[in-house]
């Protein structure tokens, strides 16, 4: 969401602090902004909405430079875009940059207020700053007064903090948002991103929740939760990190396949608490807009499609609220019916799909309520002309056939239906237990990809085959819909997807030993049925490949080939069935010699009609 820089050196750091800043910008913020300690003891502070670039232009007409600073980007949550809302934000003589979302912000906020504490902006994080100035005030030093205030937030956080009475110190601090130091030769850093650092240190201490650094010119100390100093291990980035370098990878895909368990665990960090989904993840107007919604509409093309068909059913079933979801291509050129209070959700990797676009244009016209976009992309089209919007954070994907962007606009789906349903009565408890599964995902993401192997053997029964059928029932249909489109892209080889129920009423016909029949099949109430489809498969003669959990009762014989696959939650099943079909579809078109990365007819962002 938010990128910070941060620097303790015996040299001039704004430059370091800019190019960690340019080194983020692929995400494309909203506003930048850094604070340097001057050779005076003060504490120079500069920022502006908009892109680095307009930041450096405000440095270049009003230079600040200095051996410690913080910087960094924002994207809006608490209060619009401004350079009053912009980071870092100041109380006195200390200075502060957040990543994340203070819950209790408000009730925080009345207590500062009437100590005497005036607030310059919208943001929670302001909240933060003051606070620590009033324990400062108290008599504590910085790392103390930090400690304590971090033990009075609700929600998540990534904080880096100076002062001008410290000036040989940094503090940071992270609870539920990523935050790492890198360490130079006497110099170190902070960062929300290695990336962000690589260009002065390849040597990073990755903090763990709930740790408290102090960092010194004589050196680093770590505290845990409990207030008890620890030790971290130091971890060397060998080579130089580059999106476009495959590494150890044959293609692009199968790399982004395995990111996945981190770019997910990234699109959750900072926007799950303990127990609930943090709604101001969403934007800064979330909080107004949610409880107006009476009904959603998705609209979306190809891979993205799918998710927000995913989305429909978690829509309907723990928000309680309609949910429509459309192919934009087609309802740009229709007359819609628009009912009160309906949100209009685009889905996209880029942000610039041409359709998508277009039909939000349109849609602004047509009286919806306001617009919410799913993207991978800030800063891109979608975003800017949206009131809402959820990033993803897949980081770039390169190859064509999208894997991580999908799966974690499927966790951005979630956590927005979450938040949804919340204000429509979901229990806490329900919630709590969804939100419990979203914290054991990335693990989980672990182990699906590591299905690997078994996945490439099951592959060559597809070698020679022309024709295959994928098949679904109930959230696992748009699942089995994203596994079919996976192998006609790469593969070239013809698949469809139905839902099983409706094998008889007609795909049956097409069903005979030269059709592979590839079947989702988690342990859920629609099990039972499932395998009453799949017997109607197997008196035809037809060749079934289950991907099912331990849990369902398959067992391969003749005509039934069986990949068991990790038991999981009920909720995060249609996000972690979809690996190995992506798998599948990977090793197939190995098998059949494509273009895994580039397949023919096909571009990565479409910008045309």
């Amino acid at each position: 969401m938010c990128g910070i820089v941060g620097a303790l050196a015996q040299r001039n750091v704004s430059e370091i602090l800019l190019e960690g800043l340019r080194r983020l910008e692929y995400r494309g913020y909203d506003s930048a902004g850094v604070c340097l300690l001057d050779s005076d003891g003060q504490l120079q502070l500069r920022k502006s909405r908009g892109k680095v670039a307009d930041l450096e232009a405000r440095l270049a007409g009003s230079p600040a430079a200095g051996r410690l600073g913080i910087a960094h980007t924002r994207w809006a949550t608490h209060g619009a875009p401004s350079d009053d809302n912009s980071h870092p934000h100041m109380s006195g003589d200390i200075a502060l940059v957040h990543n994340g979302i203070i819950e209790n912000y408000r009730a925080l906020r009345t207590q500062l207020e009437e100590q005497g504490y005036q607030f310059a902006s919208d943001t929670d994080t302001e909240v933060v700053v003051h606070l620590i100035h009033s324990l400062v005030a108290g008599g504590r030093n910085l790392q103390a007064a930090v400690t304590a205030a971090t033990q009075q937030l609700d929600g998540a956080y990534a904080l880096g903090v100076i002062s001008a009475a410290e000036p040989d110190t940094l503090i940071c601090a992270r609870s539920g948002s990523p935050l790492v130091i890198g360490i130079g030769i006497e110099e170190n850093f902070i960062a929300s991103d290695p990336l962000a650092l690589r260009q002065v240190t390849d040597r990073f201490i990755y903090l763990e929740e709930g740790d408290i650094a102090e960092i010194t010119t004589g050196g680093i100390a770590v505290r845990d939760r409990s207030g008890e100093e620890v030790s971290r291990p130091v971890k060397k980035l060998n080579g130089s990190y580059d999106a476009a370098d495959k590494g150890r990878y044959r293609h692009y895909m199968q790399k982004e396949i395995f990111e996945q368990p981190q770019v997910v665990e990234a699109t959750l960090a900072g926007r799950i608490g303990d127990k609930s989904v943090l709604a101001q993840a969403l934007g800064a107007r979330a909080n107004e807009i949610l409880p107006e919604v009476q009904q959603v509409q998705i609209v979306a093309c190809g891979t993205s499609y799918h998710a927000g068909l995913v989305a429909r059913y978690w829509l309907e079933d723990w928000a309680g609220v309609p949910c429509s979801v459309e192919v934009a291509s087609e309802i740009r050129y229709r007359k819609a019916a628009v009912r009160p209070g309906t949100l209009f959700v685009t889905i996209s990797q880029s942000g610039e799909t041409a359709d998508t676009l277009a039909a939000l244009r349109q849609a602004k016209e047509l009286g919806y309520l306001a617009s919410l976009t799913i993207c991978n992309v800030p800063n891109s089209s979608l975003v800017r002309e949206s009131e809402l919007s959820l990033m993803t954070e897949a980081g770039p994907e390169i190859g064509v056939a999208s894997t991580k962007a999908f799966t974690t606009q499927l966790v951005a789906l979630q956590l927005f239906c979450i938040a949804l349903a919340r204000i429509n009565g979901l229990p806490a408890a329900r919630e709590a237990e969804l939100v419990d599964a979203l914290h054991k995902l990335p693990d989980l993401m672990e182990q699906f990809t590591g299905l690997d192997s078994r996945v490439q053997v099951t592959s060559e029964a597809f070698a020679e085959k022309i024709h295959t059928l994928f098949l679904g029932r109930g959230v696992e249909y748009p699942i089995a819909l994203e596994g079919a489109l996976k192998l006609k892209e790469i593969s070239y080889i013809h698949a469809e997807a139905y839902p099983a129920g409706e094998l008889k009423h007609g795909p049956l016909a097409l069903v005979d030993g030269d059709m592979p029949v590839v079947v989702v099949a988690p342990n859920d109430e629609l099990l039972g049925k499932l395998k009453s489809n799949l017997q109607e498969v197997r008196a035809r003669g037809g060749e079934l490949f289950v991907f099912a959990s331990p849990e369902a009762g398959f067992e391969s014989e003749s005509g039934l080939t069986v990949i068991e696959v990790p038991d999981a939650p009920e909720s995060l099943a249609p996000i972690l069935y979809t690996v190995p079909l992506q798998l599948l579809s990977y090793h197939v078109a190995l098998l059949k010699g494509t273009d895994v990365d580039q397949p023919r007819n096909l571009a990565k962002s479409v910008t045309v009609e």
